[in-house]
């Protein structure tokens, strides 16, 4: 299976899905995995309580397209892509290459082979294509922000992206800030062993710090760039009450 890097995204059939490797072990290594308690979040003192599940699933929404912003579970997901990039190879791209849409897939033939991996049967990707059905496309993300309901002081995404081929070296960051400042922030750099591009998973997760937006987004060689990701399981601990 070889992903290509703009326009329309080659499907993952069922067949194909022996090469995501997800074992249990990296389940249990996940940052604040989901099946905590339920956190109450305070908006502030005057304002009440804001009730916010700690996990984002996605499971009750329909599979499509959310445009460029959407609000679920107290937290409004918006600027998804809108610019253009760099890939490894030198070779660029724009906006509308990528697009810049929020969508639900249903990953149904993911999760049952690979249960260990969020949880199903939806999860977010980005970009301008979907497949409808059990079957799926990992869109492509260059950039993706969340606001959130009230300040948390701990978060983590669980995501499955396209390693090598084309896509080896592009970093996949995610910061909390506080206001327009980054407190706390996580990295990873997808894998670039040569050949055929693969897909993978990964978590990501920031703690340490008070924070009321996350930033979700890839760069290479400090450019924006676009690799195949998809998320799920968003997990947001709150703040203590002020």
């Amino acid at each position: 299976m070889q992903s290509s890097r703009t326009g329309s995204i080659p499907r993952l059939r069922t067949a194909a899905l022996c090469l995501l490797l997800v074992s249990s072990a990296a389940s249990a290594d996940r940052p604040f995995a989901p099946g905590g308690s339920d956190d109450t979040i305070f908006a502030d003192g005057f304002d009440g309580v804001v009730v916010v599940p700690p996990v984002s699933g996605y499971d009750d929404l329909v599979e499509g397209d959310l445009g460029p912003a959407f609000d679920y579970n107290g937290i409004h997901y918006h600027d998804a892509n809108g610019i253009g990039g760099v890939f490894p190879d030198g070779s660029t791209f724009t906006a509308e290459d990528v697009g810049s849409d929020f969508i639900i897939e249903d990953i149904t033939d993911f999760y049952v082979d690979f249960p260990d991996f969020g949880s199903p049967p939806n999860a977010l990707t980005f970009g301008n294509t979907y497949v409808p059905g059990p079957n799926l496309s990992i869109g492509a993300m260059v950039r993706a922000t969340m606001d959130l309901g009230a300040p948390a002081n701990a978060a983590s995404l669980v995501l499955a992206y396209y390693e090598n081929g084309p896509w080896g070296g592009i970093e996949i960051h995610l910061d909390a800030l506080a206001g327009d400042a980054v407190v706390a922030s996580d990295t990873l750099t997808i894998a670039d062993g040569g050949g055929r591009d693969n897909a993978t998973t990964a978590a990501l997760g920031v703690t340490g710090a008070t924070f009321d937006t996350l930033k979700l987004y890839a760069t290479y060689a400090a450019q924006p760039s676009a690799p195949r990701v998809m998320i799920d399981d968003l997990t947001v601990s709150a703040a203590p009450p002020r």
